[in-house]
């Protein structure tokens, strides 16, 4: 007799191969190719709403504190979110989860435009935070990408969803120029303008997803049971009910020693690398450098993040985790080394940036493979949106504070005290690797 699980996967053109025995090659292959697409088209939502969100926000409000409430609960709302669309995936499948994140994404922009419209601050920023899902699908998206891949091709396969967030962060922000033209027959404010972008780039990241992705394996823990060996087990097991299981996330990750280093790199990198890149802006202007320099500065930060994820994650695939973790802890401390001394000169604080964004490249690539791996299929989700809401917390707690510390000790003790979280990421990962040999 056959299962229900038997005739979805016989039954599914998208997947090539015999019944009950999928050709996982090739929908690896087409699942990164979607994942791909989808964050280079979703992303254009993300990118502009990052450069106009601050500046609607400031129009509503008529104060400059204020502003920075957009960029803050559009980090909150990604850590909220990335704990039940975790959740989602593991029981409804990635195309559930990605696709609920684009979308949700997408209702905040239109209600971010509504509050425009009536020029009231609260539903606007209430909007940003929902808009905090877009940032979550496109973490978790890197994650899936890892689900059918070989041990040997993980990081690469998630490397290459990461350099696809490339040309939404390169395009979107350019869009503020044409988003005014739009706001104007709206009666919007101009930054508004944007979020209509935003709106049909989210939507059309829910498409692609929606799309592409309806033929591949209903879970990802039957992924992980479909990538080892299809058993009747395996075949006869109902979809996990939607539910989130973060205490048991949480104790994998502490058992683990490979999981836990991995998580260290992540939650770490991210603070570091957000905590400095704030308040460089702030820094370069204060120097007297041009909007043209600060655009220069943050355009090749950008570029050091996510333009070189293919040659780390190839990396991280030929010489193992560690050695590429180590490694961008080092680029972390020639970074802020670079950067902290730099006083009031430009180039040193340019390339201090760009090598903060390849050290975040590394300790990201290499650290989310690492996790992904060492923690068991069923409970793999809920790591994964574990680790992505650390991140956007310790995110948004670090550029809280690196106001702060710049106002209290500068530039030089901003990074400085980046630095010194590099110390315990290396410690665990020194002994992580000497405990393994």
């Amino acid at each position: 007799m056959t299962s229900a699980a038997d005739s979805r996967s016989s039954a599914s053109p998208g997947i090539p191969g015999s019944p009950g025995r999928p050709d996982l090659a090739a929908v690896q292959r087409h699942t990164v190719r979607v994942l791909m697409t989808a964050q280079v088209v979703a992303g254009i939502g993300m990118g502009s709403m990052l450069s106009s969100g601050g500046l609607l926000v400031e129009n509503l409000t008529g104060s400059r504190s204020v502003a920075g409430l957009a960029t803050t609960l559009t980090t909150l709302g990604a850590a909220l979110m990335s704990v039940p669309l975790a959740a989602l995936s593991r029981a409804r499948g990635r195309r559930a989860g990605l696709g609920t994140g684009w979308l949700v994404a997408a209702a905040g922009a239109m209600v971010v435009l509504a509050g425009a419209g009536l020029r009231a601050p609260v539903p606007t920023l209430l909007g940003m935070l929902l808009i905090g899902a877009a940032s979550a699908a496109n973490l978790q998206s890197r994650y899936a990408a890892t689900d059918l891949a070989e041990p040997e091709a993980r990081a690469g396969a998630l490397s290459l969803v990461v350099w696809a967030t490339t040309v939404g962060s390169v395009l979107g922000p350019n869009l503020s120029g044409p988003g005014e033209a739009v706001a104007r027959p709206l009666g919007l404010p101009g930054p508004a303008g944007t979020f209509v972008f935003s709106v049909g780039a989210f939507v059309a990241g829910w498409a692609v997803i929606h799309k592409g992705l309806h033929r591949g394996l209903p879970t990802t823990a039957a992924m992980a049971a479909t990538a080892t060996t299809i058993t009747e087990s395996a075949r006869t097991t109902s979809p996990p009910r939607f539910r989130t299981r973060m205490r048991a996330a949480a104790g994998h990750v502490l058992a683990s020693p490979a999981a836990l280093t991995g998580l260290g790199a992540l939650v770490v990198g991210h603070a570091v690398m957000v905590s400095v890149m704030t308040m460089t802006p702030v820094h370069l202007a204060h120097h007297g450098a041009s909007l043209s320099v600060v655009g220069l500065t943050i355009s090749l930060h950008i570029l050091g993040m996510y333009g070189l994820s293919p040659l780390v994650g190839r990396a991280a695939d030929r010489l193992g985790r560690i050695p590429v973790i180590l490694a961008g802890q080092a680029v972390f401390a020639a970074a802020t080394v670079l950067a902290g001394t730099a006083g009031g000169r430009q180039w040193p604080v340019t390339a201090g940036l760009f090598l903060l964004g390849v050290g975040w490249s590394c300790a990201t690539v290499a650290g989310s493979a690492l996790l992904s791996e060492s923690v068991a299929a069923e409970h793999r989700s809920e790591t994964q949106g574990l680790s992505d809401m650390l991140m956007n917390l310790v995110g948004a707690a670090g550029a809280a504070l690196s106001g702060v510390v710049l106002a209290g000790y500068g530039y030089g003790g901003l990074n400085a005290a980046a630095a010194v979280l590099v110390v315990p990421v290396s410690g665990l990962a020194l002994v992580f690797a000497l405990r393994r040999r």
